[in-house]
C-alpha cells in the first residue's frame, strides 16, 4: 500500500531517488518508518560565530542516562576477567613450578604453581623463559585484536550489536573454565597437558573476548539520542552548544574509567591469588565475576536502545571506493597520490554527480551518506598510525612484569606493580575530564581529538626512555650483570639487582597518561566518524592495529630477551616519537576539518536486505511502496 506522506519520507534523506531516476522501489515496513524519521533539535544548528567567534557559546554535554553505566558495568566485568587472568600469564609461561617442599621456598606449593611468602617468590607453571612468555602474550595480543573484524561485520551485517555480545560472552565463559581447568592440580604438574589446555583455554576466550571489544563500545555511545551539536537554552537564560563530541568523550572517558576499575581489583586480587594459592584461584575469580554479566545483559534487553543489523552497507561502503577508484589507479605512487588526495573520489560516487540512466541499481543512498563514508574512511587512515603507539603500550603486559622480578621485590609480587597504571588511570581521567579539557576550551585552546593522539605518541615515548634508564641500571648493577633475567639462587628464588621495583612507576604513570591520550580518544574517533550503520566495524579497524603491533612484535621478539632490553625500549621510544611527529604532520589538514567533519547531517541508505524491488521504469513522479 502506498505510503501515506511521501514529502516527509522523501524529506529524510530519499531526495536524489526522485522522478528524473525512473526508478519504483518498494522497501520493507521498518525502512519506512525509518524513512520518516527528523531529529527536530538539529533544526538548530549552531552557527560558524557561535562555534569558533570570539563570543562562541559555551559547549556542554548533553545528561548521561542510566542504561550507559549498565553497559559500562558489563565492560567492567569483561575486563575484570580478562586482565585478572592475562596479567598472570607471564609468570605461568616464564617461571616453572616451584620446588617441591622442603627445596622451595617457604609458603610455596609444588601443585598449584603458587609462589609462595618469601620476598622472592614468583609463581610459576610452565617454565618456558621469557622470550616464550612474551611471545604468547603477544600472540594473545594478536589474536584478541584480529577477531573484532568478525565481531564487528556479523554485529553491522547479520546479529545486531546486542546478540552478537550476548554470544560473545558465553564463548568468553567457556574460554575461562578451560583455563581454570589448565591450572587444577592433576593437570598444572603435567607440563605437555598443562600447556595444550592453557592455550586452547586461551584461544577460545580470546574468540569471546574480540567478538566483545568492537561491539560494546558503540553500544553505550548509542543510548544517547544526541548524534550532532545543536543549540540549546538553559533555564538561566544562557545559550549553549550540546555538544555530541563532549558528550562522547565523557562517556568514554568514563566508559575506560570503569575498565581500569575491573582490571585495577581484578590484577591485584588475580595476582595475590597466585601468589599464595595458586593459578587455578586466579583464573576462577575473574570467571565468577564475568558470569554477573549475562544478567546484566538479560535486564537491558528491551531497556537499552539496539540499532539493527544493517545487512549489506558494508559493501555498499566498498563499492563507492572502488566506484570513486574508477580511471584514478596508477602504478606510479605520485601520480597515485595526486588522482586519490583531492577528495574527487568521493564526489564522483554522489548521487546527485551521476546521470540517472548511468547510476548502479546498488546505489540507494543519499549524498550525505557519501560523506559520512568518506568521513569513516578517513578515520581508518588516522588508523594506520596506530601500531606504533601500541608497540609502546605492549611492553606492559610482559616485559615491565620480567623486568619488576629482577628487582628487590620486598614481598610484593612482581606483576602487581603494573596495577599502577589502572591506578594512574582512575586518577588522571577525572582530572582530565573535570578540570584539564574545560580548562583548555575555557583558554580558547581546541584540543581536538588528533592533537590528543599526537599527545599520546609523544608520552608513549618518554615511558620507554624511562623504561630503558631503569633497565640500563639493572644491568649494570645485577650480580650477573646482562642475564639478570636468568639469575637465581640454590632455592630458586630470584637473586635481583639491589634497586626497589617501584623505580618503575615513572613507567607506568607516563603509559597511562598516554592512553587517556590516545587509547580513549581512539574509541570517540572511531565512534563520531564511522557512519551510523558502520560503527562496530570502524572500531574493530580501530583495534585490529592493535594485532598489526603485535605482529611486529612478534618479530621483534627477540629484543625482549637478555643482553637486548635496552635496545628493546630504546627501539620502541624512537618509533612512538617520530610515529607521533609524522602522525600530526600528516593529518593537520584534517585536524582543521573537526567541526566541519563533526556537523555533516547524518546520512541515508537503504542495505540490499531492506529493497524488496528496484526496476527501471519510465520517468515519473517517485513513489515509495510498502508490500503487505
Amino acid at each position: 500500500m502506498p505510503v501515506d506522506n511521501p514529502e516527509t519520507i522523501q524529506a529524510g534523506g530519499l531526495e536524489h531517488l526522485d522522478a528524473d531516476y525512473g526508478r519504483r522501489v518498494s522497501v520493507s515496513k521498518n525502512e519506512v518508518v525509518q524513512f520518516a524519521r527528523r531529529d527536530s533539535e538539529y533544526d538548530n544548528v549552531p552557527t560558524q560565530e557561535e562555534l569558533h567567534g570570539p563570543n562562541a557559546l559555551r559547549r556542554v554535554a548533553a545528561p548521561i542516562p542510566w542504561a550507559v553505566y549498565t553497559v559500562a558495568f558489563v565492560e567492567l566485568c569483561e575486563r575484570f576477567s580478562y586482565y585478572g587472568t592475562q596479567v598472570v600469564y607471564s609468570n605461568f609461561v616464564n617461571h616453572s613450578l616451584p620446588l617441591p617442599a622442603p627445596d622451595g621456598p617457604p609458603g610455596s606449593h609444588h601443585n598449584t604453581g603458587a609462589g609462595g611468602g618469601s620476598d622472592q617468590g614468583i609463581s610459576g607453571a610452565l617454565g618456558q623463559g621469557p622470550e616464550t612468555a612474551n611471545g604468547i602474550n603477544t600472540f594473545n595480543t594478536f589474536w584478541v585484536y584480529c577477531v573484532p573484524l568478525l565481531g564487528a561485520y556479523i554485529a553491522d551485517e547479520h546479529w545486531g550489536r546486542y546478540k552478537t555480545i550476548c554470544v560473545s560472552i558465553a564463548i568468553a565463559i567457556i574460554g575461562h573454565i578451560i583455563l581454570v581447568i589448565s591450572a587444577i592440580p592433576p593437570v598444572i604438574t603435567n607440563t605437555t597437558a598443562c600447556y595444550a589446555v592453557f592455550m586452547l583455554g586461551l584461544i577460545i576466550m580470546g574468540f569471546g573476548t574480540g567478538s566483545f571489544k568492537p561491539n560494546i563500545s558503540p553500544l553505550i555511545v548509542e543510548q544517547i539520542d544526541v548524534t550532532r551539536a545543536f543549540v540549546k537554552t538553559l533555564p538561566s537564560g544562557e545559550r549553549v552548544i550540546v555538544d555530541p563530541i563532549i558528550t562522547q568523550s565523557r562517556i568514554y572517558h568514563y566508559f575506560y574509567l570503569f575498565i581500569n576499575i575491573g582490571a585495577l581489583v581484578g590484577q591485584i586480587g588475580m595476582v595475590y591469588a597466585e601468589k599464595y594459592v595458586g593459578f587455578w584461584l586466579s583464573f576462577l575469580l575473574p570467571l565468577v565475576a564475568f558470569l554477573t554479566t549475562p544478567f546484566v545483559m538479560w535486564w537491558g534487553r528491551k531497556r537499552y536502545q539496539q540499532r539493527p543489523p544493517a545487512g549489506s552497507v558494508v559493501t555498499k561502503a566498498f563499492r563507492c571506493l572502488f566506484y570513486g577508484m574508477k580511471g584514478r589507479w596508477s602504478f606510479n605512487p605520485v601520480t597515485m597520490w595526486k588522482r586519490t588526495s583531492n577528495g574527487s573520489i568521493w564526489e564522483a560516487v554522489k548521487p546527485s554527480n551521476i546521470q540517472p540512466s548511468q547510476r548502479p541499481l546498488w546505489m540507494t543512498f543519499d549524498d550525505a551518506w557519501v560523506d559520512e563514508v568518506r568521513r569513516g574512511f578517513a578515520a581508518c587512515a588516522v588508523f594506520c598510525y596506530y601500531p606504533l603507539y601500541w608497540l609502546a603500550y605492549g611492553q606492559l603486559t610482559n616485559n615491565f612484569t620480567a623486568q619488576a622480578g629482577t628487582m628487590q621485590l620486598n614481598g610484593v609480587p612482581n606483576d602487581v606493580v603494573n596495577n599502577l597504571d589502572p591506578f594512574a588511570l582512575i586518577i588522571f581521567i577525572p582530572l582530565c575530564d573535570s578540570f584539564l579539557y574545560p580548562g583548555l576550551r575555557k583558554l580558547g585552546f581546541n584540543f581536538t581529538a588528533l592533537k590528543k593522539i599526537t599527545a599520546g605518541f609523544w608520552l608513549a615515548a618518554a615511558a620507554m626512555v624511562w623504561a630503558a634508564v631503569v633497565q640500563y641500571y639493572i644491568y649494570k648493577r645485577s650480580p650477573c650483570g646482562y642475564q639478570a633475567n636468568s639469575c637465581f639462587n640454590d632455592d630458586g628464588t630470584v637473586n635481583p639487582a639491589p634497586l626497589n621495583v617501584w623505580i618503575q612507576t615513572g613507567c607506568y604513570v607516563l603509559i597511562a597518561l598516554s592512553e587517556i591520550f590516545a587509547s580513549i580518544t581512539s574509541l570517540e574517533y572511531a565512534y563520531s566518524k564511522a557512519p551510523k550503520n558502520m560503527r562496530s566495524l570502524v572500531q574493530a579497524i580501530a583495534l585490529f592495529t592493535n594485532a598489526i603491533s603485535a605482529a611486529i612484535a612478534e618479530a621483534l621478539n627477540r629484543l625482549s630477551g637478555d643482553p637486548l632490553l635496552i635496545w628493546n625500549y630504546g627501539v620502541f621510544a624512537v618509533v612512538a616519537f617520530v610515529g607521533g611527529c609524522l602522525f600530526i604532520w600528516q593529518f593537520w589538514s584534517l585536524d582543521q576539518q573537526e567541526d566541519e567533519l563533526n556537523l555533516l547531517p547524518e546520512g541515508f541508505v537503504v542495505a540490499q536486505k531492506d529493497i524488496e524491488e528496484i526496476s527501471i521504469s519510465e520517468p515519473q513522479p517517485h513513489t515509495i511502496e510498502e508490500k503487505n
